[in-house]
């Protein structure tokens, strides 16, 4: 005779549901549940962020600064500028985004061309995609330009949402805006961004409900383009072969490859402990920014990596059920999109790092150092967290928990 425990179903033999699975249920129902993981998830992301900036550029900070602090100080002042506009994207409604979405890709678009310019355009690691604002100040463009292409894509598409069934009000003019915004980044020899740029547009082609033949078109020629700009240069070729075969030439174009890997393979279980990182020594080039995820794998081990992996699942989670559950077209078009950029993103920034795709130089959200990234990637979550207000009964949901301001004020909350 078979126990209740031993059966495959999720209920018991008198068909109510097994008590925690009925928790979990009721958590998830919750209207306010996508508020709520957005919210941890990004803060327990930030705060681990600013604990492995501090820990993977402490030697790297002391050589170039004097102080083992200075790198990490600049991103705490990045996530201190961030936070509030962040908390100012969250009070505000989709009418205010939509309002802002062409001055937002106007904007970017003009700070991409003004890198063109001698002077302004600033060249790191070979790619000309800073842009200098006087004194130490230089930002870079093309992060920002993220954020717009979604607001303008969701704004474009929530304006043409009954025309949507014909293919050309699905093309156009959305694929020649992006690709004019696509070929500048490329023309900045920034083909990691750009790459995260045509899956936020192909992302966007395919929440909209494009037809297979469409989107599989679309996927194929943005493959092609991609394809030719790999075979324009000596040097993105390498980083292609190099990905084919890492310990091939380990002290050559595989170096940063292999330290990464060994890193990740001496963390074991619980890591090393923080802050003693052997390869953040010099032997892991941009150990703090595209490669910090080989710090945390060397410093917390499989379990600190495979937590920061359920956090950027629980996001992902959340932004889907954010784009499903409301009802405005803008708002699951914006959601959607935000989930597509920051997850494309995390996927190319994880597979480069553990071996799986090239080397393209690209932060990984939230936890990287560098404000350009994080300035529109906070906003995009206070984003996420004003849609989430507006799923059903969320806002009936934080009246009800609303806390009075003073210790003396009676509570607001009702009981019955």
């Amino acid at each position: 005779m078979t126990s209740v425990a031993d059966q495959p179903d999720q209920k018991k033999q008198d068909g109510t549901e097994r008590p925690w699975l009925a928790a979990i249920r009721d958590v998830l129902d919750r209207p306010l549940t996508s508020y709520h993981i957005v919210l941890g998830a990004t803060g327990l992301l930030l705060v681990l962020g600013l604990m492995m900036v501090l820990s993977a550029s402490s030697v790297l900070s002391f050589r170039a600064y004097g102080s083992s602090y200075t790198i990490f100080v600049r991103q705490l002042i990045w996530v201190v500028v961030g936070l509030p506009m962040a908390y100012v994207a969250s009070r505000m409604t989709p009418r205010h985004f939509r309002m802002l979405a062409y001055v937002a890709l106007l904007g970017s678009t003009f700070l991409l061309v003004l890198t063109f310019i001698p002077g302004l355009g600033v060249g790191v690691n070979g790619n000309t995609n800073w842009l200098r604002l006087g004194g130490p100040l230089q930002i870079q463009p093309s992060e920002f330009a993220k954020l717009a292409m979604v607001m303008w894509c969701a704004d474009l598409y929530a304006r043409k949402e009954k025309l949507l069934t014909q293919w050309k009000h699905l093309l156009v003019p959305m694929v020649p805006v992006c690709g004019l915004v696509i070929a500048l980044v490329v023309g900045q020899h920034d083909l990691g961004t750009a790459l995260v740029l045509m899956a936020v547009m192909i992302g966007m082609i395919w929440v909209v409900g494009a037809p297979t033949r469409l989107f599989v078109a679309t996927i194929g020629v943005v493959g092609l383009v991609a394809t030719y700009f790999v075979n324009a240069e000596k040097y993105r070729m390498q980083r292609v072969t190099s990905f084919l075969d890492p310990f091939g030439d380990p002290s050559g174009v595989g170096w940063q490859a292999y330290h990464s890997f060994y890193a990740l393979s001496t963390g074991g279980w619980w890591g090393v402990g923080i802050g003693n990182s052997r390869q953040k020594w010099g032997n892991l080039p941009e150990a703090h920014t595209d490669f910090i995820f080989s710090v945390i794998g060397e410093e917390l081990g499989l379990v600190g990596s495979l937590t920061v992996l359920a956090l950027f699942l629980l996001l992902a989670y959340a932004g889907v059920r954010i784009a499903t559950r409301n009802t405005q077209p803008f708002v699951r078009y914006a959601a959607a999109g935000i989930t597509v950029w920051i997850m494309a993103q995390t996927v190319v920034n994880l597979g480069a790092v553990i071996g799986l795709l090239p080397i393209v130089g690209i932060p990984l959200p939230l936890l990287s150092y560098g404000g350009s990234a994080l300035l529109p990637t906070l906003i995009a979550i206070g984003m996420l967290l004003s849609f989430a207000k507006a799923e059903p009964g969320a806002q009936a949901a934080l009246k009800e928990t609303r806390r009075p301001r003073f210790g003396w004020l009676p509570s607001r909350r009702t009981y019955k």
